[in-house]
């Protein structure tokens, strides 16, 4: 084991590797690594050929994070859970100058703990019946990704993908907060854990390197063995970083205790938001749940607003929100933050959240509504000349007990006035979200069915179901017309539920609060 410098770490990496890297947005992003390998080959053109795999988004969506590495020459093939957040890398891939494949953020992480235990690849029912399906587009990306490395298997009579995992991972760059003398790295100041353990192990039992980004060097003996994330066993390079800036808790803050610390009292003084369509959303929303709904997730976005409606109304104790990196507990946070939680009760590893959440232990997901066909499929991951990608939103939504999802009824420049307990579209957003068909399937109705899995959709003017027969309108606001600005605003007739209803007029309440 030896303690480098970030520049002698982008040498360490030869032409035509396979490189890991961990992080979760700006979370467990070593920056200063990144940066010098990004340098180091705009001045040497090396290294070249790279294979990268990630299993979470990292990035600020602008030059932060993997879009150090989007140079073409640099990386031939990425295998990733989210693009989004890396949009140089999303660019070189809808150009045709890298192959891409964009896989299901928990498969990845589970990828990483198979590949240490020396697997050829991961086994798993997440994704079937969506654009990771080898029926539909096997999780590529682009024209010029061609090998299948998604495929179809029968184990015991039903079915499953197999993921095609890369041979070997040849180097590892990944993050913490201490390192004693002989490379033990501790954890303790990072809002989360994620698969560090399992991806140091995946590259050890490769035959590869792992290298480490640090706060700072102590002694051995001072760093309680209990919070060794990455036992020096598996570290080759440790890097003390050598500017503050390049080692921020997340993205967007330099560092709060608050994340990693459940025993502080936050004193939260912000007024409550007004009456708008993102509360009377969050709001119809909140009002699926039941007293036995225990362990939520709230995706990134409008979803973030239930945490909100349920704090107005003191209620934000009786339900246990998840973040799917690892967090337990807590207030999730969003922005830049996102995947950390205000006093978190818990933080495990990536791997072990995706392992609860695939076996079905969520009770409840809310999640962003993007685009919705008239079979009740939900595309998030690909617009036009976009690549966000999925992240962790099949995982959550194909095993939650009950799906959510919620957003408004149209996007760009919509404006609606609440009077008199009704709403009245003032400006019409200009693209539709209910369209004839999804440019790509990230949620599969089929496979919902299939699962007698209850799922609903949720915007400020109308609710519907998902129905063995499509999508069915169950409701309506009060004020809006149903021809005028329900079905004129989507590209398809839904199903109308012979019992259509008026939305609960509680929403409009100032004081509402859940009846359970």
């Amino acid at each position: 084991m030896e303690f480098i410098s970030a520049k002698e770490v982008a040498k360490k990496i030869k032409n035509n590797s396979v490189v890991a890297t961990g992080g979760f947005v700006g979370i467990g992003v070593a920056e200063e690594i990144l940066t010098e390998i990004e340098n180091y080959y705009l001045e040497n053109k090396r290294p070249t050929n790279l294979t990268l795999i990630y299993a979470a988004g990292q990035g600020d969506g602008k030059d932060k994070g993997l879009n150090h590495l989007a140079h073409e020459g640099m990386v031939s093939k990425v295998i990733g859970g989210h693009w989004g957040l890396a949009p140089k890398l999303g660019t070189l891939a809808l150009e045709n100058k890298i192959q891409g494949y964009n896989l299901p953020q928990g498969v990845i992480s589970h990828m990483f703990r198979d590949i240490a235990s020396g697997k050829k690849g991961t086994i798993s029912k997440i994704g079937i019946g969506t654009f990771v399906d080898p029926q539909l587009q096997g999780g590529k990306v682009n024209e010029v990704t061609t090998e299948e490395i998604v495929k179809d298997i029968s184990i015991e009579g039903e079915r499953y993908l197999y993921f095609k995992a890369p041979s070997k991972i040849d180097f590892a760059i990944l993050r913490g907060t201490l390192s004693d003398e002989d490379g033990n790295i501790s954890l303790e100041k990072e809002a989360l854990t994620l698969e560090s353990l399992a991806l140091a192990m995946a590259t050890r039992n490769s035959g590869g390197k792992i290298a480490v980004q640090v706060e700072k060097k102590v002694k051995n003996g001072s760093i309680n063995p209990k919070l060794v994330g990455i036992p020096s066993i598996f570290v080759d390079y440790v890097v003390v970083c050598s500017d503050a800036k390049y080692h921020h808790q997340t993205f967007g803050t330099e560092y709060d205790e608050t994340f990693v610390n459940s025993s502080i009292l936050v004193n939260d003084l912000k007024k409550k938001s007004a009456l708008d369509e993102r509360k009377i959303i969050a709001r119809r929303c909140a009002m699926f749940l039941s007293k036995d709904d225990k362990i939520l997730n709230y995706g990134i976005g409008m979803p973030e607003g239930i945490a909100e409606v349920l704090k107005d109304g003191n209620q934000e104790h009786l339900f246990t929100p998840t973040v799917e990196p690892g967090a337990i507990g807590g207030t999730p946070v969003g922005g830049l933050s996102f995947g950390a939680s205000v006093t978190p009760q818990a933080i495990i590893d990536q791997p072990y959240q995706f392992d609860f959440y695939d076996g079905g232990g969520l009770d409840v997901a809310f999640l962003g509504l993007a685009q919705c066909d008239s079979s009740g499929d939900i595309n998030v991951s690909k617009f036009g000349p976009k690549i966000a990608g999925c992240g962790g939103f099949i995982n959550i939504s194909q095993n939650a007990k009950k799906v959510v999802f919620c957003g408004t009824f149209t996007a760009g420049g919509l404006e609606i006035e609440i009077k008199d307990d009704q709403i009245k579209i003032i400006t019409e957003g200009k693209n539709k979200k209910f369209i004839k068909k999804v440019e790509q399937i990230t949620f599969s109705s089929k496979t919902a069915n299939l699962n007698n899995q209850p799922v609903y959709y949720v915007t400020e003017r109308a609710v519907f179901k998902l129905s063995k027969d499509g999508l069915e309108l169950i409701e309506i606001a009060p004020g809006i017309d149903l021809e005028k600005d329900v079905l004129k605003n989507m590209e398809f007739k839904p199903i109308i539920s012979p019992e259509l209803k008026l939305m609960d007029k509680r929403i409009f309440e100032d004081d509402f609060k859940l009846k359970l």
